[in-house]
């Protein structure tokens, strides 16, 4: 009977331990620039799977462009929201490896998680989600046993091992490592706001399939302007403040409302300003690109 009872009691000490831990469980998400044509983002989801084989795994991208930090911090902004409470990031663009900046993880006010090098790639989460809290990974305690020697993969060896601990619940937050302030490395950029009547705004990403022209114009903001379909607009865009392309666009609902080849001024799927040509290329034939330092201005035209 004793031994019936301790078999028992072993059972069901299994079953709570699987319960606790399924429950702990959170998405593990990857983005890098590593691409896919060699074994790099098989190795880190490799050792994600090592530490807890059920740990739900999925990807952003892994298809920004070599050592763009700014396109890895649009793609956290654009993606994060849609993701649950707890869901634990791991963004990989680090042309510093090895050097002396810092390998963090930010609990934004949302409750999302972020592990990366803090070397910008948290400027646009830390905008529109909030800082919670940042902590610095712990690599005495947080890194790939037997990856000591190695100083190039960090994405492997410290942020998919710290990630993955993290989303399976086998470390807190606290357990990281040293909490640090609450501020990251951010990248200047002309945020969204209404000045003297008129929009400024950064051009963060384009639609790279289509070459239309994205902004960090939310619907919100646009409506200041009181816009109705139909209404033509007068719009500047920069780079460094010297000017690329200026022209006129209609606001429409969507491509078809302009003849081909026209340009227009819609709203994206993120319900932001955004700027193309029907049937055409926009960024291709006027010679825009995206980031930081790119920037755009959109007034009411007086015609």
């Amino acid at each position: 009977m004793k031994s019936y009872l301790k078999g028992c009691t072993y059972f069901f000490l299994l079953f709570f331990i699987s319960l606790h831990s399924a429950l702990c469980q959170n998405a593990l998400v990857f983005q890098s620039d590593f691409g896919l044509k060699d074994g790099a983002v098989s190795a880190m989801k490799g050792v994600a799977f090592a530490v807890d084989a059920q740990l739900p795994i999925f990807d952003i991208t892994h298809d920004i462009p070599p050592f763009n930090i700014w396109e890895a911090s649009y793609r956290l902004a654009q993606a994060a929201p849609y993701w649950p409470q707890g869901t634990v990031f791991v963004s990989v663009v680090d042309p510093g490896v090895g050097s002396d900046r810092k390998s963090v993880v930010m609990k934004s006010r949302s409750g999302h998680y972020f592990v990366t090098p803090d070397n910008g790639t948290l400027t646009m989460v830390a905008h529109l989600l909030g800082v919670a809290a940042v902590h610095e990974i712990d690599e005495n305690v947080n890194r790939l046993q037997g990856s000591e020697l190695s100083h190039t993969f960090h994405g492997r060896d410290v942020y998919a091992y710290t990630g993955a601990r993290l989303a399976s619940g086998k470390i807190f937050f606290a357990e990281v490592g040293p909490k640090l302030e609450n501020q990251v490395e951010l990248i200047p950029y002309q945020k969204a706001k209404l000045n003297a009547g008129k929009l400024l705004g950064n051009i963060p990403i384009l639609d790279t399939n289509y070459g239309n022209v994205w902004t960090n114009i939310n619907r919100e903001l646009f409506d200041k302007m009181t816009p109705e379909y139909g209404d033509r607009f007068c719009i500047i865009i920069l780079q460094n403040n010297v000017n690329v392309w200026e022209g006129k666009a209609p606001f429409v609902k969507t491509f078809g409302d302009v003849e081909k080849g026209a340009p227009l001024l819609y709203y994206n799927s993120l319900l932001n300003i955004s700027l193309a040509l029907n049937w055409d290329d926009f960024a291709n034939k006027y010679g825009i690109e995206s980031g930081s330092e790119w920037s755009i201005e959109i007034s009411h035209c007086d015609e």
